[in-house]
């Protein structure tokens, strides 16, 4: 058992801990989808001799395994302490595993990892064998000679220098670890290729990259490739000047693939910018044009030209050429103002005029290389290089290589040209690609939307989206009957679906699966207007966001946008909306000030200033707001936060506002602001440290409008925390989704308790509470969609001091098939009623069921955990107690052509006792 650490003036508690002292551990959560859109792959392992057995890891939803060629899978991490995975490799002959965890992509949602993960027992048990700090692992090469000596590329934190980083051998299975190679504390190894034909000849290509939440730097000087001919003991550097490789500050990420030992291929993402070309004027105006021109020349502009100009580039309406000529004659605007309108910091990411992928091919084992094409190899990586990487040679054939980036490409001539093999069912943005050389055709690809595979080389594709492995950013559920759930999912889009799905195949009979798309994109926040359940708010990365009827697909694109001559407003990532709950056609949306629409989103108002640090320089938008809440129990009290770590708070709709952040720990993101229903002068936060590389929890509650805060991190165990919900019955419980799970308080962050039952470690970045339902409803960053009945937990304050409760049991339909089947073929229905109760000691309790006139039809027994269980009624009397009372009574009953009897229609009682201590519920079958 851990002891309590002090850790930065915090006392942390480890999680082992918490489950040994919760009453939670028995609430039952059950996964609802979807799983169509899949979420990202980051590596895939296939058995060589049975090629429809391998393992796909996704970057944030576990390992998991196929023996049918991905008609199935089965998760092999669920007992595992993480699912965020970046490498994998897999002994076939002694069925081990090893799992390098943290995602090797270094994307907004590349969650950390715990070191190196090892089983050898096919994924049963796992045991962490070391390199806990490196927390993101590019490639793990297992010696085939020799099962116990294995390669490890480490690529180390994300957002922070660290020292284990480079390459790990060990040679004695993982007992202990010898660092072979290390250049520095910014600079990691993302990928590890060994020779086919000379198991000890090792390639490998080191990374040097620094991410802030403001800006990304992929690439650098100490980026190269490396040679080992003794399996990893010792490298010497190969891309050196005169190679033919490129060097310097602008050599980004590079990928691998080895033919032999002489013959190998590098894919670069190249950050040099490419040289001055002479380029044909375009026809009409472009944004540099307005750079250096004066006054005088813009006042001669033809207006024609000057409003197409403005309508291509999407200014607000407001602004015409005639409009504009007047205030620039006024000196209000200068032209310079018309370019500047579009260069937001994502602009700048996106028109980087890098030179991007390229393919370099080497046939003297790395001594000299050269570029395989002559053209640019335009929209492979679209600016975001440092997101792929992934290449592949077959190794029969060394002139047919695949690249991996926003498309797949495939090469037929050694990389002198390329052609895509993208089809209408293969997701973009691709990280996993196998080869099968002793089939011809045969591939396994793994992008941003799971698993396909091609047995013609690319011409056709089998999509193979089992596991409900979605990657949600945000979830909100509508009021209807049944209730539908809606989430924005990473790089999937946004979609809704019923909230009483059940996995199955049956849909694809019909052709109607059950959740549907509503947008494209990331997918982000939803809201929805309660008084139709049908307008829905929702959009796509950085702050392009749309309204739409799900009825009549009529659909209005909202994207606010700056004044001419003001600074471009600044969008976060995951940009904030909210509908007000006092007047759901008041919409707000967060940039780096609040705005505000009245009319559904058509007008929007500014209605503060700045409510961040300002700002820093970089290719990312950052001094943005996160988060947005409105109290339910005053109009105009909105609290927000930001990136840089600002809340701020108005009293008055906008026209005034306080900064409430001053007493917080500073500088982090602020990842939730909730208003209280309970109480307008209470107000929670959520910080996150993870773009710091700091996982500590921090959650906040203030009962003065955030005068004062009082931290109520209390037991969490050290994890970001994504959001805070409160109950909707009980002021005292409050819910809690971090990066490694979901938690609940009792009495207002005194102490927390992790939910476990049908739930993995995985991260959770939204919840949501449909009251109705009394349905908790969970959105995972790699899992998909949970939800669990929470009706006993908020009854847990009024009853917690009785030794035995049993809380309200649903109906149950009657049905004369129960017991049978329509023919002897299939499984007989049988029915089930989940009794819910809290006792205080666990034990062997005793559970009768009775008629209303309290005559015993059935008894059992049931083993009972402290605090809250669950157990299964098969509806069902017993024959001797039974029959005759009803038979007695005149009630027809017959036995079932399972041999069972099932209670009649009728109300009954369901008593739990132990010792004399004893209570009972009604129930009824209809």
């Amino acid at each position: 058992m851990k002891k309590l650490v002090l850790i930065f003036g915090f006392l942390f508690l480890s999680a082992e801990i918490i489950s040994q002292t919760t009453i939670i551990n028995n609430i039952p959560f059950t996964n609802i989808g979807p799983s169509i859109m899949s979420g990202r792959i980051v590596a895939v392992d296939v058995n060589p001799t049975n090629t429809t057995e391998f393992y796909a890891a996704y970057a944030s939803g576990g390992l998991w395994y196929t023996n049918n060629n991905g008609t199935t899978f089965t998760c092999v991490t669920n007992n595992a302490p993480t699912q965020n995975m970046g490498a994998i490799a897999v002994d076939w002959i002694k069925e081990t595993i090893w799992i390098g965890t943290g995602e090797s992509n270094s994307s907004r949602s590349s969650y950390a990892g715990i070191g190196v993960l090892k089983s050898n027992d096919k994924g049963k048990t796992w045991q962490n064998v070391g390199l806990k700090d490196s927390q993101h692992i590019g490639k793990i090469i297992i010696n085939k000679n020799n099962p116990n000596e294995v390669i490890v590329g480490v690529i180390g934190h994300l957002y922070t220098s660290n020292k284990e980083r480079g390459i790990f051998k060990t040679m004695d299975g993982g007992k202990t670890w010898q660092n072979v190679l290390f250049i520095n504390e910014n600079t990691g190894v993302i990928d590890i290729n060994v020779s086919p034909t000379n198991p000890a000849i090792l390639y490998a290509a080191s990374w040097e990259r620094e991410r802030k939440a403001w800006n990304f730097k992929g690439s650098g000087e100490n980026s190269a490739i490396y040679k080992s001919a003794d399996f990893g003991n010792t490298w010497e550097k190969i891309s050196n000047k005169g190679s033919g490789f490129p060097i310097g500050e602008g050599v980004g990420r590079i990928g691998l693939a080895v033919y032999n030992d002489e013959v190998l291929y590098a894919l670069l993402d190249n950050q040099n910018l490419r040289s001055a070309e002479k380029k044909k004027k375009e026809e009409g105006l472009v944004k540099d044009d307005f750079k250096k021109m004066t006054k005088e020349n813009f006042l001669k502009l033809d207006d024609k030209k000057l409003n197409k100009y403005l309508k291509s580039n999407d200014f607000n309406k407001k602004y015409t050429a005639k409009n504009i000529k007047e205030t620039i004659k006024k000196n209000e605007f200068k032209p310079i103002d018309l370019a500047t309108y579009l260069e937001d910091a994502n602009y700048v990411l996106l028109n980087s005029k890098v030179i991007g992928a390229e393919l370099y091919k080497s046939e003297d084992g790395g001594k000299t290389w050269n570029k395989t094409h002559k053209n640019y190899l335009d929209d492979v990586y679209s600016s975001y290089g440092y997101y792929f990487g992934t290449i592949a040679v077959n190794t029969i054939n060394k002139n047919k290589v695949y690249i991996a980036g926003v498309p797949l490409l495939k090469s037929d001539d050694g990389g002198k040209t390329f052609r895509s093999l993208n089809k209408e069912n293969v997701h973009a943005d691709h990280h996993a690609i196998w080869i099968d050389s002793n089939l011809k055709g045969h591939i396994i690809n793994g992008n941003d939307g799971g698993i396909n595979i091609s047995y013609d080389d690319g011409e056709n594709w089998i999509k193979n989206n089992a596991p409900s492995v979605g990657q949600f950013y945000a979830v909100n559920v509508d009021y209807k009957k049944p209730y539908n759930v809606y989430g924005g999912l990473q790089d999937n889009g946004v979609w809704f679906g019923p909230s009483d799905y059940k996995d199955s195949k049956r849909w694809e009979s019909t052709g109607d699966y059950p959740y549907k798309m509503i947008g494209g994109g990331d997918g982000m926040q939803v809201q929805i207007d309660n008084r139709d359940n049908e307008t829905i708010y929702s959009g796509s990365q950085f702050g392009y966001y749309y309204r739409k009827n799900l009825k009549t697909n009529k659909r209005i694109n909202i994207h606010p946008k700056h004044e001419l001559g003001d600074t471009p407003y600044r969008y976060n990532w995951q940009t904030p909306i909210l509908l007000s709950p006092h007047n759901q056609d008041i919409f707000y949306m967060g940039a780096n000030k609040l705005l505000r629409s009245m009319d559904k989103g058509e007008t929007f108002q500014v209605i503060s200033p700045d409510l961040t640090t300002g700002g820093k320089k970089g290719n990312v938008p950052y001094g943005t707001l996160t988060a947005i809440s409105e109290s339910p129990l005053q109009f105009g009290l909105i609290y927000v936060g930001s990136d840089d770590g600002y809340v701020n708070v108005t009293k008055d709709g906008g026209v005034n506002w306080t900064n409430i952040s001053n007493n917080l720990p500073q500088n982090l993101w602020v990842s939730r602001v909730i208003a209280s229903q309970y109480n307008k002068n209470r107000v929670y936060v959520t910080l996150n440290g993870y773009r710091n590389d700091d996982f500590k929890p921090y959650v906040f509650v203030s009962e003065d409008y955030g005068k004062t805060w009082k931290n109520i991190q209390s037991n969490l165990p050290n994890s970001p925390i994504n959001v805070v919900r409160e109950d909707s019955t009980d002021e005292n419980i409050l819910y809690l989704g971090t990066d490694e799970g979901v938690f609940v308080t009792f009495n207002k962050g005194e102490n927390w308790q992790q939910f476990t039952k049908g739930l993995p470690i995985v991260p959770v970045h939204d919840l949501a509470i449909q009251k109705k339902a009394k349905d908790l409803v969970i959105g995972t960053h790699g899992r998909s969609i949970y939800k669990a009945d929470i009706t006993a937990l908020q009854k847990y304050n009024k009853i917690k001091n009785n030794d035995i409760v049993v809380f309200e049991i649903p109906k149950i339909e009657y049905s004369s098939n129960w017991g049978s089947a329509w023919n002897q073929w299939l499984e007989p229905t049988v029915p089930k009623i989940t009794i819910p109760f809290y006792v205080t000691n666990g034990g062997t309790y005793a559970v009768e069921i009775l008629s209303e006139d309290k005559h015993k039809l059935q008894k059992f027994s049931v083993k009972a955990s402290r605090g809250f269980n669950y157990v299964n009624y098969d509806v069902t009397f017993s024959e001797d107690k039974g029959k005759s009372y009803f038979m007695k009574n005149k009630i027809s009953i017959k036995k079932a052509k399972n041999k069972k009897y099932y209670l009649p229609k009728g109300s009954y009682i369901l008593k739990i006792h132990k010792g004399s201590t004893s209570t009972s519920q009604k129930f009824e079958v209809q």
